[in-house]
């Protein structure tokens, strides 16, 4: 059976995201402030994470920076506020997914689904090589040149997109709805944010680039190749 962490200090909230989530099969694990909720992710290891952001002792925020220190596991982020930025921090530092309260847990639930689709399709049996870059998505794993380059898992899961699409351009659009698996309403610079810590990392290469095309997007583009 797979467990769900819900971590939200409304006790109100958690006991009806608990009871939709135990009709969809889950094993349920509850915490109702920050720290609580990583001692259960540390002790659980959890399959998905609903993560309010607002909460006692540590935010929702800095717990979602933790777990994205050790594991890739799917965090869906809970918030009574809807500024943008909050949405592109949550998103900026690991979140799949951000709901605004009040919401439908129904709605919760749908969303659920979609990111464990998703994760569950991103990770089967996907290796992709060119040149000296190869991505392995069975292992969330980059290596230029045969040495691990350190990435984030919506790095990795950008640099796949772009790579497995050679010279397409995608807009940011594009990438915000492949990457995150919706439709996101709000500021589109978290994808240039994401680019730039990405190239940061990776560094120039002789035959390959990320390569922004201006007013448009970015394309992962081949010098060796027409």
């Amino acid at each position: 059976m797979s467990i769900m962490l819900i971590a939200d200090d409304n006790r109100q909230i958690t006991s009806i995201l608990e009871e939709y989530a135990k009709n969809e099969g889950y094993e349920v694990k509850t915490a109702y402030d920050g720290m609580a909720a990583l001692e259960l992710f540390n002790e659980y290891s959890p399959d998905i994470v609903l993560l309010d952001v607002m909460m006692p002792k540590i935010d929702g925020f800095e717990v979602c920076r933790e777990i994205r220190k050790v594991s890739n596991v799917p965090v869906i982020m809970i918030t009574a506020r809807g500024e943008d930025f909050e949405r592109i921090m949550g998103l900026d530092i690991g979140a799949d997914d951000y709901i605004v309260k009040p919401f439908s847990p129904a709605e919760v639930m749908a969303r659920v689904r979609a990111v464990m689709r998703r994760i569950m399709a991103d990770v089967s049996n996907k290796i992709f090589t060119y040149s000296n870059l190869t991505i392995d998505m069975d292992n969330y794993t980059v290596t230029i040149n045969n040495k691990n380059i350190a990435l984030t898992k919506k790095e990795i899961e950008i640099l796949w997109t772009l790579a497995t699409n050679k010279n397409k351009v995608f807009t940011r659009e594009n990438l915000l709805d492949s990457v995150w698996g919706y439709d996101y309403y709000g500021d589109s610079r978290t994808v240039d944010s994401h680019i730039k810590r990405l190239r940061s990392k990776i560094g120039d290469q002789e035959n390959w680039e990320i390569k922004t095309i201006w007013g448009v997007g970015y394309k992962f583009e081949v010098r060796d190749e027409k």
